[in-house]
């Protein structure tokens, strides 16, 4: 069982950035953590992966360039660095781990999942 906790979301304006944090216990072994979003009335999507040594990083084309997720393996800790934020960002962002697969951009292809950190960027 892995236990996932999101922290560091929050209000911000357009062009601000913000970090989040993904804290993870109990089996902390992972093949890779992933980052999704969730906007109201949306599916959940990919945002960002990481391998287990973090030397491999996966991003979604729409946030490409602007966030970068990074990993501290001595902390148990997944991060993921959003700058130059918009308004089409404003989602519950998800925390995802993988025992399975590495790099997946699939909901499926995640294991266990944080309970979601709420990001809202004002214009």
């Amino acid at each position: 069982q892995v236990l996932l906790v999101e922290s560091g979301g929050g209000l911000v304006q357009a062009g601000d950035s913000l970090r989040l944090s993904c804290a993870a216990s109990g089996r902390t072994f992972s093949r890779s953590m992933g980052w999704f979003r969730q906007a109201p009335g949306k599916e959940r999507d990919f945002v960002a992966a990481i391998s287990s040594s973090g030397g491999n990083t996966y991003y979604a084309d729409s946030v490409k360039g602007r966030f970068t997720i990074s990993r501290d393996n001595a902390k148990n800790t997944v991060y993921l660095q959003m700058n130059s934020l918009k308004p089409e960002d404003t989602a519950v962002y998800y925390c995802a781990a993988s025992i399975r697969m590495i790099g997946s951009t699939t909901r499926g292809g995640y294991d266990y999942w944080g309970q979601g950190t709420q990001v809202t960027v004002s214009s």
